[in-house]
């Protein structure tokens, strides 16, 4: 039974995220008391139960949730300060791929880099899930915004979405950026602090190509620039929780108002996970993978 102040969920979809892999490879390690061999970083589902104290929720309710671990599975027990109602207009696929991500970009963008209408962004790596929401939230900001991805087949998605999308190389010639997401890693980084306006700022969130690299302080300090990286799962309880009460006070709205959506690649079965690993680890994809469960 879930303890005080937590809900029991029936998962009903779980979204893939590059956390899972690192997690596989040993570089992303589990907090601790969990076990290292369960995997997922967020859920959605059915709360079919709830422990003492639990006031925001009741059996039944649609939610979804960052999760520590484990929300690839059936059952899942988080805390309901985590939870977020699922939105009326959405299916399964998209809460469950929801939280990670647009936690992850509401943070680096909007709490970290203080991101304000008007400003430049670049976001780089913008075909996977953290890029697409990062990308939506800078345009429902009013922000302008690039995106750089490799393949030519997913620009005119990133288009649809208010960007303007280009190859990596060409995507830093459209700068100066206020705000650059790095989603891709150490390679990028002296080409991101060249790119930067004055003031600029640089969240790394993502290394998939790289965790070491050089850069040229002479540059770091012609732009008085600020460069901050970021994980999610290791934060204090208290900063994912106010995490969560942020993207349900800014971004649910804009849900419901179709000014954000969560763009599906695909979905598995969770019997089927195996080959939803390998299509999420594949290259040339948009969006999310999603294990979906119970039908």
């Amino acid at each position: 039974m879930p303890g005080s102040r937590e809900l029991l969920v029936r998962v009903r979809a779980a979204g893939l995220n590059g956390a899972d892999l690192q997690q596989v490879a040993g570089r992303y390690p589990v907090p601790p008391g969990l076990p290292p061999d369960l995997l997922g970083l967020e859920a959605a589902g059915v709360v079919e139960a709830v422990g003492p104290g639990v006031t925001r929720f009741e059996p039944k309710d649609r939610v979804m949730a960052v999760t520590s671990a484990a929300g690839q599975a059936e059952l899942v027990v988080v805390h309901e300060r985590l939870a977020m109602p699922v939105p009326d207009i959405w299916d399964w696929p998209e809460a469950g791929g929801f939280p990670e991500v647009f936690t992850t970009a509401h943070d680096a963008l909007l709490t970290q880099c203080g991101l304000r209408t008007g400003e430049r962004v670049l976001v780089n790596g913008a075909a996977g899930g953290v890029g697409v929401a990062a990308v939506q939230l800078a345009v429902a900001t009013g922000a302008t915004v690039v995106a750089s991805v490799r393949s030519e087949r997913l620009r005119p998605a990133l288009a649809e979405l208010g960007a303007t999308p280009a190859g990596p190389q060409e995507a830093f010639g459209l700068g100066p950026f206020d705000v650059v997401l790095e989603l891709v890693g150490a390679p990028n980084i002296g080409a991101d602090l060249e790119a930067l306006a004055i003031g600029g700022r640089i969240a790394v969130i993502g290394v998939s190509a790289g965790f070491l690299g050089e850069m040229d302080f002479r540059v770091l300090m012609a732009r008085r620039a600020a460069i901050r990286g970021s994980t999610l799962r290791p934060r204090p309880f208290e900063e994912k929780a106010l995490a969560a009460r942020l993207v349900e006070r800014h971004v649910l709205p804009l849900v419901a108002a179709g000014r954000v959506r969560v763009p599906i690649e695909a979905t598995f079965p969770l019997e089927d996970c195996g080959a939803a690993y390998e299509r999420f680890a594949a290259v040339g994809k948009l969006g999310k993978v999603v294990l979906v469960m119970g039908g």
